[in-house]
Order: structure tokens, then C-alpha cells, then sequence
């Protein structure tokens, strides 16, 4: 069943997500060659718990970590581990805050040290393609039309989009309808309502967008061994258009 939010419960979320996205700017002067995911993790619950918030991953169908970190071919729902981030790295990471009841979500994707042109070029893309499908997220449109919007960007600049990983519903609960595929038909699809608040997460690969199953039965990563590259924000579907519960304040 799809929710919708009344401006009360949006505001909540709102709240919810500045304390999310506070953390994620906190994160960009943290990563950095020779810290450890499993430092990370402890530094993003300690955050939440500091804010009132609890990590609302810890827990969800025996989940141990108050974020997924996902690693170079990594795609999603990576484990906090304690070897650490060295000069190349693309490093992923996504939480989940309840802050008094209300829910946010947000990855963001950050590059360890000096890069390579590809690993540039691919976090450049993802992160571009993110605002391509929250642009379509407005009243009166398709699904459809974000996915399309992403897919039809990703692919000519010669990556490609993960299907088997889609955005969702949020609130009250983490995960809930509709799906938010980010590949598709422009005009096909669920139609978009106010109140609606979803999440929109294009995951990119360099090569092959297949996934497959590592023996923790959690992370999933590239079928090819490329490069996987994830964006994240909680969005309100407003009849102004839509409203990023979970801004940084960047520039796009």
C-alpha cells in the first residue's frame, strides 16, 4: 500500500533528513586513505545516536551495521570491515535514520585520494543521473519517466544501470511501495501523486549491470568485476515540484 504524507509528517521526514545529510557532509573530510569502513560505521551510528536519531539498519532482517558500504565493484549492502581505504577507492555509503518516527534515506558515494579518469568520470555520471530522475519526480508524471530520464543519460555516456537494486517508498516503514526502478518507458508506470515520498538511487557500473551474491548472502556486486558507483536522496513529491528531504546544500 502507498502512503501519502501529509505536510506535517513531510516536515518530520525533513528533520529526520537533515540529520542524515549533516553526517554525509561530516563524511567527505573523514574518508580518506587509510581509514577503515568499520571506523565509519561507528562514526555514523555515534552521529545519529548524538542527534537523536536511532540507525534504523541495525537490526532490519538481522542486519548488524548502522550503514552498508559497498566498495569499488561492490554494488550495494557492503559490510563495515576493518582493512582500510587506500588511494584509488570508491566507497559507498548508505543509512537509514528514524528521527522521533520519521524515516530518511541516503548513500552518497565518495573517491579515496587520487582516482583514476574512469573512477572520476563514473561518480561524475551517477551523480548527475540521480538529478535527472528527481527533475521527473513531479506530480502528474509516470515512474516511467524517472527511469527513463536516468537510463537515457547513463548509457550513452557508456555505463550502465543496475535493475536487479531500485529506489522505494519510505515512511513509516524503511522499505515500502511503489518500486522506483531507475530504468524504463517514458509515460508507463505508476502516476505520480503529492505525497509521495520516495527515494531515488541510480546505481551505475562501468561494465555489465548484473549482479551477483557474495557468501554473506548481504552484498551484492558487479557480475564483471567493474566499478559500481551509488547515489541517494529521500524526495517529497509536492505540488511545487519535487523536495529533497535529504539536501547537502551542494551545487548541481
Amino acid at each position: 500500500m502507498i502512503t501519502l504524507k501529509s505536510p506535517r509528517e513531510i516536515e518530520a521526514m525533513r528533520r529526520s533528513g537533515e540529520l542524515l545529510a549533516s553526517i554525509h557532509i561530516k563524511l567527505r573530510d573523514m574518508i580518506k586513505p587509510g581509514v577503515t569502513t568499520w571506523e565509519i560505521d561507528k562514526f555514523v551510528e555515534k552521529e545519529i545516536r548524538a542527534g537523536g536519531g536511532i540507525p534504523e539498519q541495525i537490526g532490519f532482517e538481522g542486519y548488524e551495521y548502522a550503514t552498508c558500504q559497498s566498495l569499488n565493484d561492490e554494488i550495494c549492502h557492503g559490510f563495515p570491515t576493518k582493512k582500510p581505504l587506500k588511494d584509488g577507492d570508491l566507497i559507498t555509503v548508505d543509512t537509514v535514520i528514524n528521527l522521533d518516527g520519521a524515516m530518511s534515506d541516503s548513500a552518497w558515494s565518495y573517491l579515496v585520494g587520487e582516482v583514476s579518469d574512469e573512477t572520476k568520470r563514473l561518480y561524475e555520471v551517477t551523480h548527475t543521473a540521480l538529478y535527472k530522475g528527481i527533475e521527473q519526480a513531479v506530480v502528474g508524471n509516470r515512474m516511467g519517466d524517472i527511469g527513463h530520464a536516468i537510463q537515457s543519460y547513463v548509457e550513452p555516456e557508456g555505463f550502465s544501470v543496475v535493475r536487479e537494486f531500485i529506489g522505494h517508498g519510505i515512511g513509516p516503514t524503511m522499505h515500502e511501495a511503489p518500486e522506483v526502478p531507475h530504468y524504463g518507458l517514458p509515460g508507463k508506470g505508476l502516476r505520480l501523486k503529492e505525497g509521495m515520498v520516495i527515494t531515488i538511487e541510480p546505481m551505475v557500473n562501468t561494465g555489465d549491470w548484473r549482479s551477483k551474491m557474495e557468501k554473506n548472502g548481504w552484498t551484492a556486486s558487479t557480475i564483471d568485476g567493474g566499478l559500481s558507483c551509488q547515489f541517494e536522496h529521500t524526495l517529497a513529491i509536492t505540488k511545487d515540484g519535487p523536495v529533497i528531504l535529504t539536501d547537502q546544500g551542494e551545487k548541481r
